[in-house]
């Protein structure tokens, strides 16, 4: 009864993992293939940086990091971006890289961020938690 039991636990639990798979998959944003443009806004230190990109890339991330824009560290949410245009966030001053595109906050990590061309996205360095 107990290996019974344990069974069905266990393919329970795998079409579990398998229906969350397939809601990310038909939920997530729809990427845009081929060329892109993108503009990038760096604000830093009380200037502004306005930034030209051309990508074939899906997602921001990687075309930030292959275009040598942004460098970041990778933890279970995906990059965490902490260097703009050479400019390292100061994590002892508090500092961060708030992203935003067209003005609006994202709501994914850059690695899940589609692009599509004629995209805005604006990089402001802010001190505080």
């Amino acid at each position: 009864m107990k290996k019974r039991t344990s069974v069905i636990l266990a393919l329970v639990l795998v079409v579990l993992v398998a229906a969350a798979g397939i809601l990310y998959f038909t939920t997530r944003p729809a990427t845009a293939a081929g060329t892109k443009a993108l503009t990038i806004v760096v604000d830093a230190h009380g200037s502004t940086e306005t930034l030209r990109l051309e990508t074939d890339e899906e997602y921001l991330g990687p075309a930030l990091v292959n275009k040598g824009i942004a460098e970041g560290e990778t933890g279970q949410y995906g990059m965490f971006i902490t260097t703009v245009q050479g400019i390292t966030a100061d994590e002892g001053a508090e500092e961060w890289w708030y992203i935003t595109q067209d003005g609006e906050m994202l709501m994914t990590g850059v690695d899940e961020t589609p692009i599509e061309d004629g995209d805005t996205f604006e990089f402001t360095l802010t001190t505080g938690w």
